[in-house]
């Protein structure tokens, strides 16, 4: 029998739209930064504070200055009279602040960092909890095992009352439990670190602070309507990778608290509206004429961002116009939402910062959170006895898949890789074209083997594809294979990198990928342990190419505490153990 091949092509390419999404887009806007009405208002305080960071920086000078420093003081007095006694003090004929007079200034008027801070032991800290790490056999390893346990203490705080009842003299927020700071200048609770906090205070046996943890970020949501990228009244203008759903899920797996679910739960349906709305949002159709939903970074800011006032504004300097550097700032802020601040991962030319373009990327990473997050949600609807939500939740995270598969995923490298939405960045819908996906490789690329993201091809082939990224280094997963001395580049490597990768190969089922993943945690591990047994410290960042040694780069000096090394640090050794007569050297 004859077939009708225009009908038959007809018949396909209806079914085919059956299957596409047929959302269209909420905004016709066309991302101008000057006149975007979702921008974030600063505070008068952060109006103050930045002027007195750029007098700091000609005060004091460009060596050892940390810009945050200043947006992080409480005012000692109200801020009229703080302005007023600012504005006072005698300027030089280059109309800089004599250092001595401005050192002075800050004593008289402002108080330390962190003094709204307040130390509380958490409750169910124990030096060594009962059923700690059984399957650490090592005993050089289990000691320091509880020594980065014994860390919770010192990251341990809760926002002080004064905060409360004085907000308009303090750029901290308050939020209503005890928190864990990363460390060092970072005086707040971040929102993913949190994750691998989390993690980590899991292994501890530390349910009731882990669910603390939670409950701040979930009182961000109820202020603000999503999460902020930290507990600052400078933050709220962007979030970070949105990774509340999997805490609380892993949460609910150790505690089958369903009490905590249910109270957690409307904040989820919040956060995932954030991110699937507004110029979160966008729509790519691909060459059969479906459309795919998926989401992106994109601050609501188009100015130098307040933590790093003096900075922004050099890197601004440049360019040609006001309309240039509103779009840097949105891109630089946009590029922190992301947590990879900076990275030539978002820059069309990697050698220079004011090419950032991360609100014209689509990142894999991002979409795969947010398809855990589709996921978590139908399963705790159905948990709550909510059908019809668990049944839209699951339509969501199959539609997701699919868009993940179609956009990011290239077959010949064996990695899903990041959409450029190039020029078009602002359009209502994205013809997709597949030249734009970035060929880089990046850590990232693999992040969707955490996700449980099926490329419809083998775990094996991604896995190999990994091992011949160059990505793969001596003491860990390098973030990226170009060395620009920003600090999401190579050499760094990153715990949270490490963990998710990690944890995707060794759940996936395969034997030889969990074998790859264990020598891999066991790489990560070695260097943590040496690094610390070095300098008594655990580290924010390290290289990768040398076992032992932490990482640099970027627009502040390396980092000690380290929140979600430690988190990540005990989820391995609680995944993998440590045998007795492994060697936990260098050598």
């Amino acid at each position: 029998m004859a077939i009708n091949v225009s009908l038959l092509s007809f018949l396909f390419l209806l079914s085919s739209n059956l299957l596409c999404s047929l959302t269209s887009a909420t905004s016709s806007h066309k991302c101008n930064p000057s006149m975007d009405a979702t921008l974030s208002a600063p505070t008068p305080l952060i109006n103050f504070l930045q002027p007195l960071q750029r007098a700091a920086l000609d005060s004091f000078g460009p060596s050892g200055f940390d810009p945050k420093l200043y947006v992080d003081l409480p005012l000692r007095f109200g801020l009229e009279e703080t302005e007023r006694a600012f504005q006072e003090l005698p300027r030089l004929s280059n109309q800089s602040v004599e250092a001595r007079v401005l050192m002075e200034f800050i004593e008289n008027y402002m108080e330390q960092a962190g003094s709204d801070l307040v130390y509380v032991e958490p409750s169910d800290f124990v030096p060594e909890p009962p059923g700690f790490l059984p399957n650490v056999g090592n005993l050089r390893v289990r000691k320091w095992a509880l020594d980065v346990h014994g860390l919770w203490r010192n990251l341990s705080r809760k926002v002080s009352d004064e905060v409360g009842k004085k907000p308009e003299k303090h750029t901290l927020l308050p939020v209503p439990e005890l928190g864990m700071l990363p460390g060092s200048r970072f005086r707040e609770v971040y929102y993913w670190d949190s994750y691998w906090v989390i993690r980590g205070l899991l292994v501890s046996k530390m349910f009731d602070t882990a669910k603390g943890l939670v409950n701040n970020l979930i009182s961000l949501i109820d202020t603000y309507g999503f999460v902020l990228n930290g507990a600052r009244s400078y933050y709220t203008n962007r979030s970070q990778p949105p990774l509340l759903s999997a805490m609380i899920w892993e949460i609910y797996m150790r505690t089958g608290d369903l009490d905590f679910v249910k109270k957690s739960f409307p904040a989820l349906l919040k956060e995932h509206k954030f991110w699937n709305s507004g110029f979160h949002k966008v729509i790519v159709q691909d060459a059969h004429g479906c459309n795919h939903t998926l989401s992106r970074y994109y601050a609501m800011w188009n100015n130098p961002r307040p933590e790093s006032f003096t900075i922004d504004e050099a890197s601004a300097s440049k360019l040609p116009d006001t309309f240039a550097k509103q779009q840097f700032y949105r891109e630089v802020a946009s590029a922190a939402e992301s947590g990879w601040d900076f990275s030539s991962r978002w820059m069309s030319d990697p050698t220079d910062l004011t090419t950032l373009r991360t609100t014209s990327i689509l990142p894999v990473d991002l979409n795969t959170f947010i398809l855990k997050m589709e996921l978590h949600i139908a399963f705790f609807a159905k948990l709550l006895g909510e059908a019809s939500i668990s049944r839209d939740f699951i339509a969501a995270s199959e539609a997701r898949r699919t868009a993940i598969k179609t956009i990011f995923w290239n077959s010949e490298m064996g990695q899903w890789l990041d959409y450029w939405l190039g020029n078009s960045r602002c359009e209502d819908i994205h013809k997709m074209e597949a030249h734009n996906q970035n060929q880089n490789i990046f850590a990232s690329n693999f992040i969707p083997l955490w996700g449980e993201v099926d490329s419809g091809e083998s775990t094996e082939k991604v896995m190999k594809s990994l091992q011949n990224s160059g990505l793969l280094q001596v003491a860990g997963i390098s973030t990226s294979l170009l060395n620009t001395t920003q600090q999401w580049d190579f050499p760094n490597g990153w715990a949270p990198l490490q963990h998710m990768i990690i944890e995707g190969l060794a759940r996936s089922g395969s034997k030889e990928a969990r074998t790859l993943a264990r020598d891999m945690a066991y790489c990560w591990l070695r260097t943590n342990y040496v690094a610390f047994n070095k300098t008594g410290q655990m580290h924010e960042k390290y290289d990768v190419e040398a076992c032992g040694e932490f990482g640099g780069g970027g627009e502040y000096t390396p980092q000690t505490g380290f929140g979600w090394t430690n988190g990540v640090a005990l989820a391995l050794l609680e995944e993998f153990g440590w045998p007795e007569d492994l060697n936990i050297s260098c050598q």
